[in-house]
């Protein structure tokens, strides 16, 4: 798989894997992310909505004038029925009832790796809004960010050859006062964004009300995307 495509298997396969897995573990907070004052952008993905169509990944392309094979990010389709099994729910070997997806995109980590490792500062957080983002300007293209990333989830842009992530449109939609492309497009209400550290947000009262998960929370890189799981029903 080339730089310009998300490795999302390494990312489904990434989610409960040790510590081993990257060096740069158990980072300590050195941002002043931290202070309630600041704002802290988190994004929702709630799997319990979400259909798969694809609208937020295509959204997102368009908004941040990606080009044509390269993505931010994926949806990345999951089952817990072992194959030949019969479907509880409709009795066939192959169906479609089960539509179990994840999101696959930067994590926007409070304690972000890639910002640790970048020796020209290119992978910086922006000031104003704590983003992780890319000045693309200064990044010398030598893939420390990719390498240190424990998602995966990094890529360089084959036009620019600078490094790049999902920083919620920062540069885009964010710098017109609008949503995040993805949120805009979901019809299904499957993404939610905001300011966490504004109680009176929708996604502050979100979290506080939902049972919520994070990929890799064992390695201190405290993520800002946050996933509302499919749970199983009780027998």
């Amino acid at each position: 798989m080339n730089n310009s495509t998300l490795n999302r298997r390494g990312f489904i396969k990434s989610v409960g894997v040790g510590g081993a897995a990257l060096t740069v573990v158990g980072c300590s907070s050195n941002n002043d992310t931290a202070d309630t004052d600041k704002p802290h952008y988190v994004m929702v993905f709630d799997q319990t909505k979400c259909v798969g169509c694809g609208r937020c990944k295509d959204a997102c392309n368009k908004v941040n004038f990606l080009p044509e094979g390269m993505a931010r990010l994926d949806l990345e389709r999951q089952t817990d029925r072992v194959e030949g099994e019969v479907c509880p729910k409709c009795g066939k070997t192959e169906c479609n009832c089960e539509r179990k997806y994840v999101r696959v995109s930067c994590q926007q980590c409070q304690n972000a790796p890639c910002v640790m490792v970048c020796p020209t500062g290119a992978a910086h957080r922006d000031e104003e809004t704590g983003i992780v983002t890319m000045n693309p300007d200064t990044c010398a293209g030598c893939k420390y960010c990719i390498t240190a990333c424990p998602y995966n989830v990094r890529q360089i842009n084959p036009d620019t050859k600078v490094a790049d992530n999902c920083d919620f449109c920062l540069h885009t939609n964010l710098a017109k006062g609008e949503l995040p492309g993805c949120v805009q497009e979901c019809k299904f209400g499957a993404l939610k964004f905001g300011n966490a550290n504004d109680k009176s947000s929708y996604v502050s009262k979100l979290l506080a009300a939902k049972n919520t998960e994070r990929v890799k929370e064992h390695f201190g890189t405290d993520p800002s995307l946050y996933y509302i799981a499919i749970t199983k029903e009780e027998i």
